[in-house]
């Protein structure tokens, strides 16, 4: 089982507004370490191995800064090959100066925060053998303990930083949604995602085959937050990838029976969570 690849269900891909093109193109590309695959006067597609699209940004019409207390996006992940190759992207970050929001060992993972210049959350991670997550009745053990900062600076000393490894893929996404029970059974009954940890009350976790997360929710904007006006830096959307169409037969089906809108265009299935986040459904080439 592959936690990525098929037959999971996974982000694939994520999109997010910004509020000056240029600028951001400069830290994804020289801060974070993507290349540049395509480009126009308002948007961006990155990549890593020059054929997939990880990241893409967009610069809106009449684009405000991003809103406070509102729904949308927390972080985005971004998860690296290695252990090693987390330790590269902390050298080169703390070479850099760029400003770092923590960093953390979740016991199935090692992660590094931070946000780009207009407050798109990112985390940077490697994780830890799956061999050693503890789970228990259908959880995964997870917490947030200091990082082994000296640990992994030695594990990434003998490479040079060259920008993100091929490899790289979009690890997870973390969403702020303005009610918990109602987004658990837009993941669960409508996208097929299972409850793998819950953090309080205020967080839940959902993965497909039995990964630590591909989806992290929380309320912590506040219960009953509303979305940000469709201008504002954020979140634009998010794709997942489904293993077949049969997959996307039954997460269509799955979706209506909660009374979700689905859209079809091209293939491709647009949806929206109860907190107004946007969700693209494609199908594994």
């Amino acid at each position: 089982m592959t936690f990525h690849s098929k037959p999971a269900t996974f982000v694939s891909r994520v999109s997010i507004k910004v509020e000056n093109i240029e600028r951001s193109i400069d830290f994804y590309e020289q801060v974070i370490g993507f290349k540049v695959w395509k480009k126009t006067d308002r948007e961006a597609l990155f990549t890593t191995d020059g054929q997939t699209v990880l990241l893409s940004i967009e610069q809106p019409e009449n684009v405000i800064p991003k809103q406070g207390r509102t729904t949308g996006l927390y972080h985005f992940a971004i998860l690296l090959p290695t252990r090693a190759d987390l330790g590269r992207v902390l050298g080169h970050l703390l070479r850099i100066g760029y400003p770092l929001q923590g960093g953390a060992d979740h016991w199935v993972s090692e992660a590094i925060y931070l946000a780009d210049p207009d407050g798109n959350g990112i985390e940077l991670y490697a994780d830890k053998p799956s061999s050693t997550w503890r789970w228990a009745n259908g959880e995964v053990a997870m917490s947030t303990e200091p990082l082994d900062v000296k640990g992994l600076m030695a594990e990434g000393k003998g490479g040079a930083w060259h920008g993100l490894p091929l490899g790289t893929l979009i690890g997870h996404i973390h969403l702020h949604v303005s009610e918990l029970k109602r987004a658990e059974q837009f993941y669960t009954k409508g996208l097929g995602f299972d409850v793998v940890n819950r953090y309080g009350s205020q967080a839940l976790f959902l993965s497909t085959g039995k990964y630590h997360h591909h989806i992290g929710l929380n309320t912590w904007n506040g219960v009953g937050a509303p979305m940000p006006p469709a201008n504002s830096v954020g979140l634009e959307s998010f794709t997942l990838m489904l293993p077949d169409e049969a997959a996307k037969e039954k997460v269509a089906a799955g979706l209506r029976e909660i009374g979700a809108s689905v859209k079809e265009e091209n293939g491709l299935l647009t949806t929206w969570d109860p907190s107004g986040n946007r969700i693209l459904l494609q199908v594994s080439p």
